[in-house]
């Protein structure tokens, strides 16, 4: 599957995994997650920017809690529509971005962001697009966590160790994130294991 067809997977999409699916469903354990990981490192004026923000429901999370400066980006335009639905504050005082993470997050400044997350899109990215990786460090200045699936969930693994498929169609790519930010310079100061993602905290480096 090319980038562009794993591009397009994720735009538009309806019913499981879509936008109004999981504003139905809300802020959740990895919200939790995120937002603990947030207030060990920063205080509630930090600027935080989510990768794949969706229809918002973590951010949502993190506004509720005090976090004040919030941006996202997606590349599915009906997340933003569902978002103003479900939460009109963050979508009036946020600041997001509609499109490919690879081509916005290349207009940042470097050190934009003192906190940047993802939690399960990362993973998606197809591997023409594994430079966007520096990209994201590049616009870190404090934190950086990553909520992703790194090996599979299910019982039976996929005959591609690399490689499996949500709804046998929608690519899953396994990555080492530890491996792929400390190589960028980022330093890795936690780990928390859930049922399918791990979330890792990393540091920009000094």
């Amino acid at each position: 599957m090319d980038i562009d067809t794993v591009r397009e997977s994720w735009t538009n999409r309806t019913g499981e995994y879509s936008p109004a699916y999981y504003a139905h469903y809300g802020p959740n354990e990895t919200s939790s997650v995120i937002r603990d990981a947030l207030d060990r490192n920063l205080r509630r004026d930090a600027s935080v920017l989510e990768l794949g923000c969706g229809s918002g429901r973590h951010l949502a999370h993190l506004a509720d809690h005090g976090f004040e400066d919030l941006s996202g980006v997606d590349i599915d335009p009906e997340a933003f529509d569902t978002m103003r639905e479900a939460y009109p504050d963050l979508a009036e005082d946020g600041t997001f971005r509609c499109g490919p993470i690879e081509e916005v997050v290349t207009e940042f400044d470097d050190g934009r962001f003192d906190a940047v997350y993802s939690v399960e899109t990362l993973q998606h990215l197809h591997p023409d697009a594994d430079w966007v990786f520096g990209e994201i460090a590049r616009i870190t200045d404090g934190v950086l966590v990553t909520a992703e699936i790194e090996a599979p969930t299910r019982d039976s693994a996929p005959s591609d160790p690399d490689v499996n498929y949500v709804d046998e169609e929608t690519p899953l790519y396994y990555r080492d994130w530890n491996r792929v930010f400390t190589s960028l310079g980022l330093v890795e100061v936690d780990v928390v294991r859930g049922d399918r993602d791990t979330t890792r905290t990393f540091r920009a480096s000094d």
